[in-house]
């Protein structure tokens, strides 16, 4: 029996022994390595994200089957990258992390194996994945298996895109085919800082195919991609920061497409008044002011989470609980662009809007827009086709939808931001609203374009025509007339309408034709 029991402790000794080993990644130097340009290892960056002692890793031991180029002698425990689940304030949520310590946390087919593995099984139980991305992109060791590896990441991201919410966080360097994972997903979390950047080609081959000079940082530094490209969803100080951030957002979202988002009582009484919005909002529909000075008196307790922040600001988009419970916000910011609608805006509100129809989180839309942005720059980059997309997806999305509208709600904007002809579910408005095809000036313009041509006084002629328009349309009463608006409210009343037509929704269930899918314009 002793003899047994022996046998047995050096097995398990042994196992300790290997399963230490695998925890040590790369080594001790390549850890810090690692620690020395100010960014963590693998394991670390998992310990902060999961609840303590929560995460259970999957294909600990698993290699690389290569051997060309040496990799035979090369070999490690896990292949670049950890793999598991575990639980994140008591959710159960799926998690990779690239171990950069590890063949440079490069991908070979073992390691997207890996990957893979957790996929499915994310899948199979309806939860989160996070992966946290760390690496020198594919293998070249392994050719085109490695390239294949990538297609088989690429086909998961795209096989859970609206079945499981997936959050990328760039935490190293990321270029070529490596940056196509983290865009197939539905957020990505970027840290500041010169070890942290994504491209698809670098400043070498920049340089040399079109003579253009840049630093890693203004090609694809995390502030260019979160203001210029619209690439990267957060911005984040250091690691921590971007795990808080992570789990911040993941606290909004439902575990899977099947599930309703998590409620959570903030201790805001339903019933307030939203105090101050009269003197936040000027009734000159020309003068501009900060939407999200509006938004935070509506939710609970001011708490917003602004999804691409600092890219197209004139549209505000993010997360936010009204009586415990969450909304998407989707509204216009007239502090830029006078909450004109471009390219960029129309791109941010679609995917945004997309992603809370898939995820069963209600939509409210804060309307005071005066149209599309005009001129030859927008019109030669496809204004039609992109801003066709916030009018497909407000269209396609099924879960309640509830507008208000605040100051001008002209043109095509007026529709884009979802009206009752959309699918809009209930329209309000504001004494302020201004309802139109077009503004007061610009509609005069056209309607008494020849009369203001030989009047004598043709200044005193517009400001009474536009005085005139203004009282027939630029107001919410015609198009109340019309039941075109639900109601008119008072401004201090707005969250409890908001949320006695949320709660009258909450079972909504709308029918859609059979079809592969839709056919949204890209």
């Amino acid at each position: 029996m002793s003899e047994q029991k022996s046998e047995m402790d050096k097995l398990i000794e042994e196992l300790r022994n290997m399963k230490a080993k695998a925890y040590q990644g790369g080594g001790e130097d390549k850890i810090k390595t690692q620690h020395a340009k100010g960014k963590l290892t693998a394991r670390e960056r998992l310990a902060l994200l999961f609840d303590e002692g929560s995460f259970s890793e999957v294909m600990t031991f698993a290699t690389t089957r290569a051997t060309e180029f040496g990799l035979d002698k090369m070999k490690m425990y896990g292949d670049g990258v950890v793999t598991g689940w575990g639980k994140v304030e008591g959710r159960t949520v799926f998690a990779y992390s690239q171990d950069f310590t590890e063949l440079g946390g490069t991908l070979g087919e073992t390691h997207a194996n890996k990957i893979g593995k957790v996929y499915e099984l994310a899948l199979k139980v309806g939860a989160p994945i996070v992966g946290i991305n760390d690496s020198g992109g594919a293998r070249i060791q392994e050719g085109a298996v490695a390239l294949e590896g990538y297609g088989q990441v690429f086909k998961m991201n795209v096989m859970a895109s609206g079945v499981v919410p997936q959050i990328t966080i760039m935490a190293g360097p990321a270029a070529g085919g490596a940056v196509y994972s983290p865009a197939l997903t539905d957020f990505i979390i970027m840290i500041k800082g010169d070890a942290y950047y994504m491209f698809v080609t670098g400043p070498e081959i920049t340089k040399v195919v079109l003579g253009e000079e840049v630093s890693f940082q203004d090609l694809g530094g995390a502030v260019i991609h979160a203001t210029k490209s619209g690439v990267v969803h957060f911005l984040a100080e250091n690691e921590q920061d971007a795990i808080n951030i992570t789990k911040k957002l993941l606290s909004y979202l439902p575990s899977n497409n099947m599930e309703e988002p998590p409620y959570m009582d903030l201790g805001d009484p339903a019933d307030r008044e939203v105090k101050e919005v009269e003197s936040i909002v000027p009734t000159d529909s020309a003068k501009p002011f900060d939407i999200r000075e509006v938004i935070y008196r509506i939710v609970d307790n001011g708490e917003f989470l602004e999804v691409h922040k600092h890219w197209a600001q004139n549209i505000t988009v993010g997360f936010a609980r009204i009586a415990g419970n969450v909304v998407g916000i989707v509204a216009n910011n007239s502090n830029y662009m006078g909450a004109a609608i471009d390219i960029d805006a129309a791109d941010k509100a679609a995917r945004f809007i997309r992603f809370c129809d898939a995820f069963n989180i209600p939509l409210v839309s804060l309307v005071d827009t005066p149209g599309y942005i005009p001129g030859t720059d927008q019109e030669y980059k496809g204004i039609i086709r992109h801003g066709a997309k916030m009018l497909y997806a407000f269209a396609e999305a099924t879960v309640p939808k509830v507008t208000v509208i605040l100051r001008k709600s002209y043109g095509g904007a007026h529709i884009a931001m979802s009206i009752k002809s959309l699918g809009a579910d209930l329209v309000y408005a504001w004494p302020s609203a201004e309802i139109a095809v077009t503004g007061p000036e610009g509609a005069v313009r056209i309607l008494y374009r020849r009369d203001l041509q030989n009047a004598s006084n043709a200044d005193d002629l517009l400001k009474e025509k536009i005085a005139e328009y203004r009282k027939l349309f630029a107001n919410p009463y015609w198009a109340a007339e019309k039941g075109l608006i639900d109601d008119v409210i008072e401004p201090k009343d707005t969250r409890k309408v908001i949320l006695n037509a949320l709660e009258m929704l909450r079972n909504k269930r709308e029918y859609r034709y059979p079809k592969k899918h839709g056919n949204i314009p890209l």
